[in-house]
């Protein structure tokens, strides 16, 4: 699935937890944090590291998922950015995952 996203105000799309969160000033970092994301292990490990164990074995299985050979890519957009996500990731854990990178900061523009 490609996920088509915008950062329209990118200094504001930050989660709420700064271990997760992007903190990318310019268009390359935003790109390779989301890849880290939903590429590598650790992001997500380092989610589960947060929560007590009972909390992290009923976190649902679909949020773990990883996508090694995910791309992402970027341009402007305006005053913001416009990230497109080719990812296995579903809307689900895509959506997920950038809750945690930019709270609520972000807009879903298409997905395909």
């Amino acid at each position: 699935m490609k996920f088509y996203i915008t950062l329209p105000d990118p200094e504001s799309a930050r989660g709420g937890n700064p271990a997760l969160s992007f903190t990318a000033k310019g268009l390359e970092g935003f790109v390779e944090q989301l890849q880290h994301a939903i590429a590598d292990r650790r992001y997500i490990e380092n989610w589960l590291a947060d929560m007590d164990e009972d909390e992290a074995d009923r976190v649902d299985p679909v949020l773990l998922t990883i996508d090694a050979k995910a791309k992402v890519s970027g341009k402007l957009h305006g005053l913001g950015f416009m990230l497109v996500a080719d990812t296995i990731l579903n809307g689900t854990a895509f959506k997920h995952r950038m809750r945690l990178l930019a709270g609520s900061h972000w807009q879903l523009v298409d997905v395909k």
